[in-house]
């Protein structure tokens, strides 16, 4: 396998810039290019030791630097591995990487690091897909949960299911080669109910894709109510900008006004949508309609009223569009004379938020309680989740093979034809692990990846 060299850190202006290089040459590479202060010799430097001195290309200086060396298997892909720090900057990190390239390494291609240590059996798939996870994050929730994926917290979930799974196919398969030893051994009926349990838990890991995919994009958010009850403000207040249009005109919101922020450690997506209220305007008329529409694309709504009117027929008929729905119900000008009925609010939607949407201080209360309202805010952050299409398929796939499995056994079937069904589901958990897994999915995977990664 060729030793493999890319620039590990962002290319542009910076303290540093790291070259990575990995492969049975990395160290002799390394030697070429890095010539050490200390004169010592860089073949005989043991692992997690570092150097300073110049970086060369042949007999031509091109900077001062740093050169940390990891020894196989102790490093990031389980190949020997030199790291080069120099200056950063896009054309000095290149001019060391090009200079690498002439001592004898390969460009390496995306995610090629990574792949290598997956091959080398550092991590597992699903751990080497939580990297490029780690690298995209744009929330806290999503950050801690993907640093538990790549510590193993999936791997594990699915091991755990793997495992009961391969007891089963091993029963089966004692009782198909030696019936008469085996008779008394297999029970049909507690069978069963461990392929029901099994089936559980393939349905809950399963249902965790959604959770996750909130975790990594964002909640998406509807701010509903009717004109000027202070949806525009309170959506200037949670994006901490003047994004949306804030006047005493009724009607003003008349499209969508969509931001995502980051909202105490959650991405919130959020949609300031047009008041709802009759009217014979055409465009507010419209701008009704994709409000309508937006309800239902919303894991959560957050509903407005203002608490210094009475409430409305408009209000009414919001409410009615929310059965069902998962909603933060906010209390808005609580600065002035209440005149609203708060107890109708209350009665409906089973508790209230009371703010004033002109009080910076109320944004973080509106945050959590849409955290709360989405169940985020009780989930397990280290328990495991399944975080792509990939992944999702495959638990798909592996369910559906269990439930075939468990019908053939309560229909009568042969123990051979739900002992092969097992073994389906089984290949599509080592499948979702990478325990047994093409390379053509590998390639897919690291798709995805950076260079240097």
């Amino acid at each position: 396998m060729q030793t493999i060299a890319a620039i590990a850190t962002p290319q542009a202006e910076g303290g540093i810039a790291v070259i990575r290089v990995s492969g049975s040459e990395a160290v002799d590479i390394a030697a070429k290019v890095f010539v050490p202060a200390s004169g010592r010799n860089i073949r005989k430097m043991k692992g997690y030791t570092a150097c300073y001195g110049e970086i060369c290309d042949g007999d031509k200086r091109l900077d001062d630097g740093v050169l940390l060396i990891y020894r196989a298997p102790h490093s990031y892909t389980g190949e020997d591995t030199a790291e080069i720090s120099c200056h950063g900057g896009t054309f000095a990190a290149k001019r060391v990487l090009s200079a690498c390239f002439s001592a004898g390494a390969a460009p390496a291609q995306a995610g090629e690091f990574t792949k290598r240590a997956l091959l080398n059996g550092k991590m597992s798939l699903t751990q080497a897909e939580a990297v490029a996870d780690i690298i995209s994050a744009q929330n806290e929730q999503f950050l801690l949960c993907s640093r538990s994926q790549q510590e193993g917290a999936l791997y594990r979930r699915i091991s755990a299911v793997s495992e009961k799974l391969l007891s089963l196919v091993t029963l089966i398969q004692a009782w198909i080669d030696y019936p008469d030893e085996m008779e008394d051994e297999f029970d049909g009926k507690l069978e069963a109910d461990k392929l029901r349990s099994i089936s559980d838990e393939l349905s809950a890991l399963i249902a965790s894709h959604g959770e996750g995919q909130l975790v990594k994009d964002g909640i998406p958010c509807a701010i509903v109510g009717r004109p000027n009850v202070g949806k525009s403000t309170l959506m200037n207040l949670l994006t901490g900008t003047e994004r949306s249009i804030v006047t005493d005109i009724e009607g003003t919101t008349r499209d969508i006004v969509e931001e995502t922020v980051n909202a105490g450690g959650v991405m919130l997506r959020l949609a300031d949508c047009a008041g709802i209220r009759e009217t014979d305007d055409v465009v507010e008329s419209i701008g009704v309609e994709r409000m309508i529409k937006k309800l239902g694309e919303a894991a959560v709504v957050i509903a407005v009223f203002d608490l210094s009117r009475p409430l409305s027929e408009d209000d009414e008929r919001l409410m009615e569009l929310l059965d069902g729905k998962r909603v933060v119900c906010i209390a808005n000008k609580t600065d002035l004379e209440e005149k609203a009925d708060a107890e109708i609010l209350v009665k409906r939607f089973g508790s209230i938020v009371r703010v004033s949407a002109k009080d910076p201080d109320c944004a973080k209360t509106v945050a959590d309680a849409v955290t709360a309202v989405s169940g985020l805010g009780s989930l397990d952050l280290n328990s495991g989740f399944i975080a792509n299409e990939r992944q999702r398929l495959c638990a798909e796939q592996a369910k559906a093979a269990v439930d075939e499995a468990l019908g053939a056994l309560e229909s009568g079937m042969t123990l051979d034809a739900v002992g092969v069904m097992c073994e389906n589901a089984l290949d599509r958990l080592y499948e979702l692990s990478g325990e047994q897994v093409s390379e053509t999915v590998v390639d897919q995977v690291f798709r995805r990846f950076c260079v240097g990664k």
